[in-house]
């Protein structure tokens, strides 16, 4: 009987972790950004190597024009303030400027509106994220963190 029940167990705890395992391949993240230029999660986690599906809301009212958000994943290592600034110059991008800095990045969208990005998680370590409309990468930033 002892043993029949520690054979189930181990069975259960192989079947969930093979399952957290072929769930770990894509992850989905909602992330919101509103008119005080916040963005409402600073952490976020996920597998190295997952498929990640993310999506940015702007929870707030006002136009793009004027309160604009964008998700910018930075390469590890990137000088964000530097960033920002050339990100200054390049609203004709979306205030996406050249280089190669860049992991992954949303539409800039305005208030009540949606965009979402699909990325391939890098290797482990810390990465930040802005938004890069003029101004806003001061308060709208992040950490993400890879496993």
């Amino acid at each position: 009987m002892k043993r029949t029940l520690i054979r189930n167990l181990i069975t259960i705890v192989g079947l969930l972790t093979g399952a957290a395992l072929l769930n770990a391949g894509e992850v989905k993240i909602e992330l919101g950004g509103n008119d005080m230029m916040q963005f409402d999660k600073t952490e976020l986690r996920v597998p190295a190597g997952s498929t990640v599906n993310l999506t940015l809301n702007h929870t707030g009212k006002l136009p793009k024009a004027a309160m604009g958000h964008n998700f910018v994943l930075l390469k590890a290592g990137t000088d964000v303030a530097a960033f920002a600034m050339k990100a200054v110059a390049a609203a004709a991008t979306e205030y996406i400027p050249e280089g190669d800095e860049v992991i992954a990045y949303t539409a800039l969208i305005g208030g009540g509106e949606s965009t979402s990005v699909s990325f391939t998680a890098p290797e482990a370590g810390t990465y930040d994220y802005i938004c890069s409309f003029p101004g806003h990468f001061a308060i709208m930033r992040g950490k993400l963190i890879v496993e």
